[in-house]
């Protein structure tokens, strides 16, 4: 079992706990369609989440960001582990549409395209969570979209329209506002902005995070860009092979990386500064080095990663010598 990430830093904020989250997929193979080996898309992770935080899951595809998310929200089912909801164990339950859970947890999903519903107008997008949780009126309804319309900078007349009318920008403001409309605790915004322009990307992030300071809501963003990612984030955690590598905020993690994964993944950041253009590549270069020198002190024979050992009180690392101190000291 990993070690907590927040041990010692728990909070009476924190609203949501998972504890040693595992998600495996079974590998059939021969005549008899046997069990062989498993997926370990998600390996033993633990997060505790605050309110009115953002939580980063970082890391390149398949490390198994997103499949937390989709656990998280009930689009995966858990292998082992705990998902708890204001103490309550949610794990793998079977939810009803008005509970408390579903009302609090919403999601942005990447593909804003396949994510609303083609047939149905705007106002029938943004209002079917109100619809679920709420008692509204017809006009208390319609009332309601259009303020979460001016939230996200979209006409009134959008009201009306169907998805394709609209750019990939407009799509992703109006997932942004369907998620927001029962005022959830939680929003997994998995991908949110990665098919977008970047001018297209700056203002469906702002709007998130105006949306954060007006109703308090939490969230966790998953991405690949370290760029985005340290615009929007306090916390980060980097993940690699369905584990945690490292985990601390946001100043730990990019002036004071401790794995070499999460090492790798900031020296991929382009810099267009060009007096520091070969600096940049030679530490890069350097990074690449060392990863090839030292990978016992960050994977063990299997391959798999260590367990996160505390360097400070707000940050981890999955690396050896700390994981034996550790062990040691216990």
């Amino acid at each position: 079992m990993n070690i907590s990430i927040l041990k010692g830093r728990l909070s009476n904020l924190s609203f949501m706990q998972i504890k040693d989250l595992k998600v495996h997929y079974p590998i059939r193979s021969g005549f008899w369609n046997r069990v062989t080996d498993h997926v370990y898309a998600v390996d033993g992770i633990n997060l505790e989440i605050e309110e009115g935080k953002t939580y980063g899951l970082v890391g390149e595809s398949g490390s198994g960001k997103s499949t937390i998310g989709k656990s998280i929200i009930g689009l995966e089912r858990i292998t082992s582990g705990k998902v708890f909801y204001e103490g309550e164990d949610v794990t793998n339950k079977a939810r009803k549409r008005t509970s408390d859970y579903n009302r609090n947890v919403q999601m942005i999903f990447q593909d804003s395209m396949s994510s609303l519903n083609p047939r149905k107008r705007v106002i029938d997008i943004i209002s079917e969570p109100l619809d679920n949780f709420e008692r509204l009126s017809p006009n208390e309804t319609k009332k309601r979209v259009m303020e979460l319309l001016d939230i996200v900078n979209m006409p009134e007349d959008a009201l009306y329209k169907y998805a394709h009318e609209f750019s990939g920008g407009q799509r992703q403001r109006i997932g942004v506002a369907r998620a927001v409309a029962t005022n959830p605790k939680l929003i997994i915004a998995d991908e949110p902005v990665s098919a977008l322009d970047l001018s297209v990307q700056a203002q469906v992030l702002n709007f998130m995070k105006r949306i954060q300071e007006e109703y308090n809501v939490s969230y966790l963003f998953i991405s690949h860009d370290l760029g985005v990612v340290k615009h929007m984030c306090d916390d980060l955690a980097i993940m690699y092979r369905g584990r945690f590598v490292e985990y601390g905020n946001k100043k730990d993690i990019y002036n004071n990386p401790q794995h070499i994964y999460t090492k790798r993944l900031l020296s991929a950041i382009p810099t267009i500064d060009p007096i520091n253009r070969e600096k940049h590549k030679a530490d890069r270069i350097a990074v690449e080095k060392e990863y090839n020198m030292n990978q016992e002190k960050f994977y063990n024979e299997d391959g798999r990663v260590y367990d996160l050992s505390p360097l400070t009180d707000t940050h981890k690392a999955a690396i050896k010598v700390h994981a034996n101190a550790v062990k040691e000291g216990e």
